[in-house]
């Protein structure tokens, strides 16, 4: 089976195709416009996102009211705000769209249902969630320990189709920068290439 979804889980678990079959029945296929909010920030979070083609990101407003981005997603990638779709609290972020995009989505009580019927999904999602919790730790750090040029090198080294996708406003909350800096930055940088031709 070629579906986005099944190919990722396969990755990590084995499947028949009788449970490929079962876990696709549990989701519901949804599109969103781009700058389209799936969760806003004080409402409840049900569902649990699985980018199938498009871009996701997770902020909050913090007390100057300003955006604040932690986290992505694209293709293959998974969000929510993990602990009110978990505890069926109230979301302490919100989840929008940064460009048209195409999701796989499940509520927590079928997802514990899902669960039960498949159940090496347990291991697949721990799996996604330990790498999820190391990559934040990892950006926690280099937030803390980087220079801000340091940091944006191997933020771009490392995923460079960022770079190329997301707005430059979202891209720099995301880094912890101003938005004036990030495009100082890129210009420096760009100069620093033309040289070297």
């Amino acid at each position: 089976m070629d579906h986005p979804l099944i190919c990722h889980i396969i990755k990590n678990v084995t499947l028949s195709v009788e449970e490929s079959e079962k876990i696709l029945n549990y989701f519901n296929y949804h599109e969103y416009n781009k700058k389209e909010h799936l969760v806003r920030e004080g409402q409840p979070c049900e569902q649990l996102y699985f980018v199938v083609q498009g871009s996701l990101r997770m902020y909050f407003i913090d007390e100057k009211g300003m955006e604040q981005t932690i986290q992505f997603a694209i293709e293959n990638w998974w969000m929510t705000d993990l602990m009110a779709f978990q505890r069926g609290g109230l979301s302490e972020f919100s989840i929008q769209t940064i460009e048209k995009t195409q999701i796989m989505q499940i509520q927590q009580e079928k997802l514990e249902k899902l669960l039960v019927e498949v159940p090496q999904l347990e291991r697949y999602f721990k799996n996604i969630h330990q790498r999820a919790y190391a990559a934040s730790l990892l950006r926690v750090k280099y937030l803390f320990t980087m220079s801000k040029e340091t940091f944006y090198d191997y933020f771009s080294g490392k995923y460079p189709e960022f770079i190329q996708r997301i707005p430059q406003k979202i891209l720099a909350s995301f880094l912890g920068f101003t938005p004036e800096y990030l495009s100082e930055l890129r210009r420096k940088k760009h100069k620093e290439r033309v040289k070297t031709i």
